[in-house]
């Protein structure tokens, strides 16, 4: 029996199969490109992501020489909560609308001057940010108004992918929570933030959890995949919280560090732990939650610095050539806010700055300075963790991130935490794939994951290091703290308010 797992991610979809021994069979990867037309924007187009499926799929078959009849199952993971609108007949009406878009600035104070903050809060587990759908749903409706005149259906990346290999229209359960419409404890749709929201219920599908078949491959999606027809499909999962479930995190206190395009770092939890800074997911395993910090760039971050400024140079000669920089960057920091930032600041005005430039300061200083900021980034987070009493009991890190010897350091020495690998991990896809699993009874137990998770090698960190960082991260708080009511103001002369 063979298993498929797709990821829709920032940078690249991702396609695997695996067997049910703890075997990745085969996998394929193909681009995707992030588009910011301008200042806060981040968009993508969702037919470019069917596109790649549609490639990929044949690929990913052919590679391991693998008939369609032998896959039992797909689920599909991918990032959230994204919004894709479509109309009656299933087309896409305009790009998708990114979970790190920082556009609706107005829109995010004229809904959180209807609305009692720590109220919603309390009944849907999230604040209001610059993630909330509804923020972006009011932007489209004052900028945009024909295509949501038109929209007849409104998802996610992974449900839309789903949508077009099973034809169902749903939301899975973590779009809905990180939504903002979610009543938490209800499991139904607010309708009073649907309506400040200006959002018709019809807009929204049946909410499942992640192995819950949703539907099976039409005769139009095995034509286009050349997957069999009637393969059942599940209806998938949020991209960090697959992978964080697909890298072991199963028990309170489980740590995992993602560095992927997006910086995403996840622990688990027992049960519900709601603070502003933070936001809050059902695990891939029912009964269970997992606690987010997301921040808008990471890798996207790194690459953009690369395309930018040393587009020649592989990313192992910028590895090399930071590393021989001491910790601290020689006096350089970093805010990796170049999306705004969502937690823990959740700050949509948030600008990427750099501190601390003199003529002695290089390319490889910058280029450890952007490490080391994102890594400040998520020590923030771990702070916030421990204001709740949660201490990691392990630390694991995943994504494309950790193939960096470098990055991986400079996070384990400034989070003062060892990080262990999960050896050729193909991250959500993975977790996605064991969905797929676990909908069709192929596995009987969610514990069965662990058969697919090995650990390549562990980073300890520094104790020198971690004490120099632990300084410098206090002023990189001081600095956000002392520019955060001047980024407002560039805002305006840039346009994007």
């Amino acid at each position: 029996m063979i298993l498929m797992g797709i990821d829709i991610g920032t940078t690249a979809t991702k396609i695997i199969l695996i067997d049910l021994d703890g075997r990745v069979v085969s996998s394929t990867e193909k681009s995707s490109t992030l588009l910011s037309q301008k200042a806060g924007w981040a968009e993508e187009d969702a037919n470019q992501w069917w596109e790649n499926v549609c490639r990929g799929i044949p690929d990913c078959l052919q590679q391991a020489g693998i008939t369609p009849d032998r896959v039992a199952a797909v689920g599909v993971s991918g990032m959230v909560p994204t919004i894709v609108l479509l109309d009656k007949n299933g087309k896409v009406l305009r790009n998708s609308i990114q979970q790190n878009d920082a556009r609706a600035v107005e829109e995010i104070e004229y809904l959180r001057s209807k609305t009692d903050a720590a109220d919603i809060l309390r009944r849907t587990g999230s604040a209001i940010t610059q993630q909330t759908i509804g923020t972006k749903i009011l932007w489209l409706r004052r900028h945009e108004p024909a295509v949501l005149e038109r929209a007849a259906h409104l998802m996610g990346s992974y449900e839309f992918i789903t949508h077009r290999l099973a034809g169902a229209f749903y939301l899975e359960r973590n779009w809905a929570l990180e939504s903002g419409y979610f009543d938490l404890y209800r499991e139904d749709w607010d309708d009073e933030i649907l309506a400040l929201s200006t959002i018709d219920r019809n807009l929204l599908g049946p909410v499942y959890w992640p192995s819950d078949v949703v539907g099976a491959v039409t005769r139009e999606a095995a034509r286009l995949t050349g997957l069999k027809e009637g393969t059942p499909v599940v209806a998938g999962s949020a991209d960090h919280i697959a992978s964080s479930f697909s890298s072991g995190l199963k028990n309170q206190g489980d740590l995992l560090v993602k560095l992927g395009g997006a910086g995403d770092i996840m622990i688990s939890l027992d049960e519900v732990l709601v603070d502003h800074r933070l936001f809050l997911d059902y695990h891939d395993i029912p009964g269970k939650y997992i606690a987010s910090g997301c921040m808008a760039s990471s890798g996207s971050l790194i690459k953009w610095f690369r395309n930018q400024f040393a587009p020649h140079a592989a990313y192992e000669e910028l590895d090399s050539a930071a590393a021989a920089i001491p910790a601290g960057s020689d006096g350089l920091i970093l805010l990796p806010y170049f999306l705004g930032e969502k937690t823990p600041v959740q700050d949509p005005l948030a600008r990427g700055t750099l501190v601390g430039l003199t003529l002695t300061h290089s390319l490889a200083h910058v280029f450890r300075a952007v490490l080391e900021g994102i890594s400040y980034g998520f020590y923030h987070h771990l702070k916030v963790f421990e204001e709740h009493g949660l201490t990691p009991t392990y630390a694991r890190c995943a994504n494309g991130g950790a193939r960096s010897a470098l990055w991986k350091q400079v996070t384990a020495d400034v989070l003062g935490i060892r990080l262990e690998q999960v050896a050729d991990h193909p991250g959500s896809s993975l977790g996605a794939a064991f969905c797929a699993g676990m909908g069709v009874g192929a596995f009987s137990a969610w514990d069965e994951i662990e058969r697919y998770i090995k650990i390549s090698s562990v980073t300890q960190p520094d104790g020198n290091n971690h004490a120099r960082y632990q300084q410098l991260f206090g002023l990189y708080r001081e600095i956000y703290e002392s520019l955060k009511d001047k980024f407002p103001r560039l805002a305006k002369i840039s346009g994007q308010m």
